[in-house]
C-alpha cells in the first residue's frame, strides 16, 4: 500500500483504527532542532476526536510519544518514530459491518484489492491514520515556522451551503480557533454550528470545503512538469479521507474570466518582483511566485450515516445496513490541522529539493 509520502522530508504512517495504535516515521528531518511532545501535541488536539459536540464522542486523549530520533531535546538526523496508543476503540459497534460492505466507504475497495480487510473502524482507511500526518506536519510547520518565516492557516470556508468570508492575507489561526467550527467568520460560523449540530441529531452528515493560506513561501520551490508545487500540493489534499476536490488561486472560478482579466500584472518593489493581483494563487509554471500560496479542499459528507442504506454482503447479495458507532456528522472542524500538516510536508519537502538542487540561489 502507499503509505509513505515525500522524497527528502518522508513520512510512513501506520497503524490501524482499533488496533494497539497508530504513528508515524519521519525520515529526512535535519539534525539539531529542537523538538520535544511539546511540539506536536497541540497540532494533534486540534485534531483529536470528542473536542466538540460537533464532531465525534470517540474519547481519545492522543497522546503522543516520540520513541526514536531525538537526544536531548535535538533531532538527530535519524529516523523520528512517534505513536498514539487508541484507548476508547469499541470494535463492538462494527461487527455488522464484518459481514456487509458500508455504501461510500473502502470496505468493498479493499476486498476487491487485497481479499482481505479489517472491518474494525475501517482499519487504515479510517480517519485515525491522520494521526501520524498531522504528527509529521507538526515537525515540518516548525522547521518552516523557524527557518524560513513561512506561516500555514487552514480554517472551514463552507458548509455545504453557507460560504464564510475570508481574507486570505490576513487570516491567522487565533481567528479560526475563536469557535467550534474552525471558520474565521463568526456570524457564518454560529449558522454552520447550528446546521452540524442538527445534521447530527438527524442522524445524517453534511460536507463543504477547507481554504488554506501559506505566506511567506519565497519564490523558487518547486519544479517544472510532473514535479509541480501545485500537482503534489493536489495529490496530497486528495490523499486525505473524504476530500473530493482542489482548486488553487482563482481556481474554476477562472474559467468565467478572459485572459486579460485573469492575468496577474507584475511589477518590481524595492528590487523585489511582486504580482498586483494573486489570481494564480501563488504558483506559476509550477513553481513558487513569492505571493501568498493558497487553495481549496472539497469534503464530502461523512459516509456512515444513522438510516439504513441499501448494500451487499461478503457473499454479494443484497441487504441493508444502518450505520453504528461514533462518527462525525462533519469532517471539516477536524480536517483543517490535517490539510495544513499536508501543506507543510510538501512545502518542507519542495524546501529542501530546492535547497539540495539549487543550494542558496
Amino acid at each position: 500500500m502507499g503509505n509513505t509520502f515525500g522524497q527528502l522530508f518522508r513520512i510512513t504512517t501506520w497503524g490501524e483504527s482499533h488496533g494497539g495504535g497508530v504513528g508515524v516515521v519521519v525520515d529526512g528531518c535535519p539534525p539539531n532542532i529542537a523538538l520535544d511532545e511539546s511540539d506536536i501535541q497541540p497540532e494533534l488536539n486540534r485534531r483529536r476526536p470528542g473536542q466538540s459536540r460537533i464532531v465525534t464522542p470517540r474519547n481519545e486523549k492522543d497522546q503522543v510519544q516520540i520513541l526514536s530520533g531525538t537526544f536531548e531535546g535535538k533531532t538527530l538526523g535519524s529516523p523520528i518514530l512517534m505513536w498514539v496508543q487508541n484507548q476508547d476503540a469499541r470494535p463492538e459497534a462494527y461487527s455488522e459491518m464484518a459481514t456487509k460492505f458500508r455504501p461510500s466507504h473502502a470496505d468493498y475497495t479493499y476486498i476487491a484489492k487485497y481479499g482481505i480487510r479489517n472491518w474494525k473502524g475501517g482499519g487504515r482507511s479510517s480517519a485515525r491514520e491522520t494521526i501520524g500526518r498531522v504528527a509529521a506536519g507538526a515537525i515540518a510547520k516548525k522547521i518552516l515556522r523557524e527557518q524560513f518565516q513561512v506561516e500555514i492557516v487552514a480554517y472551514v470556508l463552507q458548509v455545504k451551503d453557507l460560504v464564510a468570508s475570508v481574507n486570505v492575507e490576513k487570516v491567522t489561526q487565533k481567528h479560526v480557533e475563536r469557535n467550534i467550527v474552525r471558520c474565521p467568520d463568526p456570524d457564518i460560523a454560529n449558522q454552520m454550528i447550528e446546521l452540524i449540530d442538527n445534521t447530527r441529531k438527524a442522524g445524517d452528515s453534511v460536507g463543504g470545503v477547507v481554504g488554506c493560506v501559506a505566506r511567506g513561501v519565497p519564490a523558487g520551490w518547486g519544479s517544472p512538469v510532473f514535479d509541480r508545487l501545485e500537482a503534489d500540493l493536489a495529490k496530497a489534499m486528495i490523499s486525505l479521507p473524504a476530500s473530493k476536490g482542489f482548486d488553487i488561486g482563482s481556481g474554476f472560478n477562472g474559467i468565467h474570466l478572459t485572459g486579460q482579466e485573469h492575468n496577474d500584472p507584475i511589477r518590481s518593489r524595492r528590487g523585489k518582483v511582486r504580482t498586483t493581483s494573486n489570481r494564480s494563487g501563488g504558483v506559476q509554471g509550477g513553481i513558487s511566485n513569492g505571493e501568498a500560496l493558497y487553495f481549496r479542499v472539497a469534503f464530502k459528507p461523512t459516509a456512515t450515516i444513522m438510516h439504513p442504506q441499501k448494500t451487499v454482503d461478503a457473499d454479494f447479495k443484497n441487504t441493508t445496513l444502518k450505520g453504528r458507532g461514533r462518527h462525525d456528522p462533519c469532517v471539516l472542524p477536524r480536517a483543517v490541522p490535517m490539510v495544513e500538516a499536508m501543506t507543510a510536508l510538501v512545502l518542507i519537502d519542495h524546501a529542501m529539493r530546492h535547497l539540495a538542487q539549487c543550494g542558496g540561489h
